[in-house]
């Protein structure tokens, strides 16, 4: 029998491990973390997106589509907190309407259910907010994503899967006999095959594999408030701004989450540590990578002033962030936000400064590295998995 090492315990690695012990295929799963879904995994939003913003026909586009079924459907089989809610896109301004029409165009090109609705037809769903007209898209949805990795790892369990906590991957190299060897330090595993999901860590780990990969993951830390428990009447739903085209990030929107509260973010600022959830978690060594790297300082150039330094104030002024949110909905005020907490997405960069605006999936020899997987790799993991459990063979 085939057996593949994982390297990578959130989402991605959880539910690759699982399409392939259903194809029969023995698994080791190694994380570095002392808990499964550590990172990106533990600190999104907990949406389930409907697939409409991405480029018709694009890894994206097809694997969030599909994936916002087949997750919502893994969560009901197996007792997931999940709920299908719908959303709202809200132009706030008639210089909106245009790209909020491209967005409908795309929502009904990549098959998501979605259509243009009145500022009064979105009063109706959304009483407190402010628009000129908006998008309704019936799929999106909120689920518990930590919670599905907690299933994931039952069923793996269940199957014999072997699961490693506490155990990164030191070294890679091919086996003597075929395959791959990867040293943890207590052990060294002989599979057939290496699956590289490890996320923010993901292209250190495919240079430790012999790879060199295209892209460099950057790291872009986001942070969340959440409305004080005695508004979150202000806010029924999901309610997103109209996306800026050229950046991979949505823009600040309110969520409410599956007990009632209700978040808001993120923004986008450079963290200063692969891990860094705050502005106090710095890693020399992280930050000498990124400046070394020539993408940064291009994309720098591009994105820097004003939208770069706009989103370094919004992190430090909580009126800035809630004037952000006070666009979408007039009553918020800075009173009414606490902070929350932080993720943060690792952005693959490409030496040309561009950012890689799609899934990215490279092969070598018995390996499958996913070097760009942010959002929205949650609601595709599934689909993912399948992509990639074909690609190992």
């Amino acid at each position: 029998m085939r057996n593949v090492v994982i390297i990578g315990g959130g989402i991605l690695g959880l539910t690759v491990a699982l399409e392939l012990t259903r194809r029969g295929t023995d698994v080791t799963v190694l994380e570095k973390e002392d808990r499964w879904a550590a990172h990106q995994t533990g600190h999104n939003s907990n949406v389930v997106h409907a697939g409409l913003y991405y480029k018709p026909g694009s890894f994206k586009a097809r694997m969030s589509t599909t994936g916002n079924r087949s997750i919502v459907d893994f969560a009901r089989q197996y007792g997931v907190p999940v709920e299908v809610c719908g959303k709202l896109v809200v132009a706030t301004r008639k210089s909106e309407l245009p790209a909020l029409r491209v967005l409908a165009e795309r929502a009904e090109a990549n098959g998501v259910p979605a259509k243009m609705i009145s500022a009064g037809e979105a009063a109706a769903y959304e009483p407190e907010v402010a628009c000129v007209g908006a998008l309704r898209v019936e799929s999106t949805g909120i689920i518990d994503f930590p919670a599905v990795c907690t299933a994931m790892v039952r069923l793996l369990d269940e199957a014999g899967a072997d699961l490693r906590l506490n155990t990164p991957a030191l070294g890679i190299r091919a086996g003597s006999k075929g395959g791959v060897e990867v040293a943890t330090g207590d052990d060294v595993i002989h599979a057939d095959a290496l699956v590289n999901c490890a996320g923010l860590q993901s292209d250190r780990v495919a240079r430790l594999a012999g790879l060199t990969p295209s892209a460099q993951i950057v790291p872009f830390r986001g942070e969340y408030y959440e409305l004080r428990p005695e508004r979150r009447h202000l806010v029924r739903g999901l309610i997103y701004p109209v996306p800026d085209a050229s950046l991979p990030f949505l823009g600040v929107h309110l969520t409410r989450m599956l007990d009632g509260s209700v978040h808001a973010g993120p923004n986008a600022v450079l963290a200063l540590s692969r891990e860094g959830y705050g502005w106090g978690d710095i890693s020399a060594k992280d930050l000498a990578e990124v400046a070394r790297f020539p993408g940064v300082w291009k994309l720098a150039k591009k994105y820097a002033y004003p939208t770069g330094l706009d989103e370094v104030r919004r992190s430090f002024s909580r009126r800035r962030f809630a004037a952000s949110l006070a666009r979408l909905v007039p009553a918020v005020q800075p009173e009414d936000i606490v902070r929350h907490g932080s993720g943060v997405r690792a952005q693959a960069l490409l030496p040309s400064g561009a950012l890689v605006d799609d899934f990215l999936i490279e092969s070598a020899p018995n390996q499958v590295h996913v070097l760009n997987a942010p959002s929205p790799a949650a609601t595709s993991a599934l689909e993912i998995a399948k992509y990639v459990a074909d690609q190992v063979g």
